[in-house]
């Protein structure tokens, strides 16, 4: 079976590492064109792009995946298969309608909850108790193809953004591998999505992690979870924007009735204790505007901090 694979981000990696170590041809990789980055502006390749030619792969790097240049490129690849993880670009239907089986893709929510770009923060934010990995033939309308296979795990209550999303790439390179068997082997089904349980996951701005303290603080908890590494959940101190990096959730709060959210009620050893609209916020690492990632124990210590103090929105 000839497999062409798309795919840029981190997350793409473990599949085709997948797809190399168990012996698939793959005919192509194709993946976005190398990019400037860092302070002295080297042009930096794609995680995949990294892996493609470290195992001898024909890496294919189009501006545009949907020219007559690309689609012609990939006709005559002749693949049987294209599989699409984490690419970062849409592809027309000129392009799914070319390889002689079908297009795939791994998408990292249960499908139809969390259709979109970002499934793994919303899930988190959101306080979902489980997510998991769902492979599904790709058409036109963005992730809302029938599904060849879904595997479900649960979300810890330590796991933020990056934790999820590792778990998660590991778990679609598994369901990846078994979805071609059932290829290859004729077994699989297709399952129509249920429309009526569509959630949608747009892709993260800044302002979404701006903390409100009047919410509950498992709210908070889950945001701060959910908005890392970007945009990060923040609020501000003194007229200058805090990140707030790791905290702990405390349910019970006695003997601070009265307090306003956002108050700095007690200053510990393990963090800043924040009142939140219902319970609590332990603060256990944060970032200044300007200023590095570090605990509270080291913001503390560089800072006149007052009890009565709040943290506001702005």
């Amino acid at each position: 079976m000839k497999i062409v694979f798309f795919g840029s981000s981190h997350f793409a990696v473990p599949a085709l590492e997948a797809l190399i170590k168990n012996h698939y041809q793959v005919s192509a990789v194709v993946t976005q064109p190398d990019k400037k980055k860092g302070r002295h502006l080297h042009l930096a390749s794609t995680d995949v792009k990294s892996v493609a030619s470290q195992a001898g792969l024909e890496v294919f790097q189009p501006e545009e995946i949907n020219s007559s240049d690309s689609i012609k490129y990939l006709k005559n690849l002749c693949a049987d298969l294209f599989v699409v993880v984490a690419y970062g670009q849409i592809l027309a239907q000129a392009i799914l309608n070319i390889p002689k089986i079908f297009s795939i893709n791994i998408h990292a929510s249960l499908l139809p909850k969390y259709r979109g770009a970002a499934p793994i923060n919303w899930a988190i934010i959101k306080g979902e108790k489980s997510t998991g990995v769902t492979v599904i033939k790709l058409v036109r309308k963005m992730d809302a193809g029938p599904m060849l296979l879904q595997k479900e795990i649960p979300i810890d209550e330590i796991d933020d953004s990056v934790i999820l999303e590792d778990k998660l790439r590991r778990l679609g390179a598994e369901l990846l591998v078994d979805t071609i068997k059932s290829v290859e082997n004729k077994t699989y089904q297709l399952t129509v999505q249920d429309e009526e349980g569509i959630v949608m996951a747009p892709k993260l701005k800044r302002t979404d992690g701006c903390i409100d303290w009047n919410k509950p603080a498992v709210k908070i908890y889950n945001l701060v979870r959910g908005c890392l590494p970007w945009p990060g959940a923040f609020t501000h101190y003194k007229g200058k924007l805090l990140k707030i990096c790791e905290t702990e959730m405390i349910l019970r709060v006695d003997g601070f009735t009265g307090r306003q959210a956002g108050e700095i009620l007690s200053i510990r050893k393990d963090g800043l204790l924040v009142m939140a609209g219902e319970g609590a916020l332990l603060i256990k690492e944060l970032q200044l505007e300007g200023g590095n990632r570090m605990t509270a124990k080291e913001f503390v210590q560089g800072h006149k901090i007052n009890l009565g103090e709040r943290f506001i929105k702005k």
